[in-house]
């Protein structure tokens, strides 16, 4: 019965366009003054926390050479780009 439902929903993403859902309004997104000038600023310095996400084997392997060729572990290279592009953002809603 979960496979058959399973199915249908994967059938329906398949064909339907599902961007044609999304609604085109702005988000508010906020967060304390204080939290947003320390993560554009660097201050904010704490303990790591494991998260899972899922990610294309390829895209991995890419990541991995890609760390190999700057020569630092490729954890630590994912979480300078999630911080870069988080600043990024931060700066872009003042």
């Amino acid at each position: 019965m979960k496979k058959e439902k399973d199915k249908e929903w994967a059938d329906y993403y398949d064909e339907a366009n599902i961007l044609d859902e999304l609604l085109e309004e702005p988000v508010e997104f906020s967060l304390g003054e204080r939290l947003r000038r320390d993560i554009v600023s660097k201050k904010r310095k704490r303990r790591l926390q494991n998260i899972t996400v899922k990610i294309d084997p390829l895209q991995v392997m890419a990541i991995r050479k890609l760390a190999t060729t700057k020569s630092i572990p490729y954890q630590t290279l994912i979480r300078h780009w999630l911080s870069q592009e988080i600043r990024k953002e931060l700066n872009l809603l003042k």
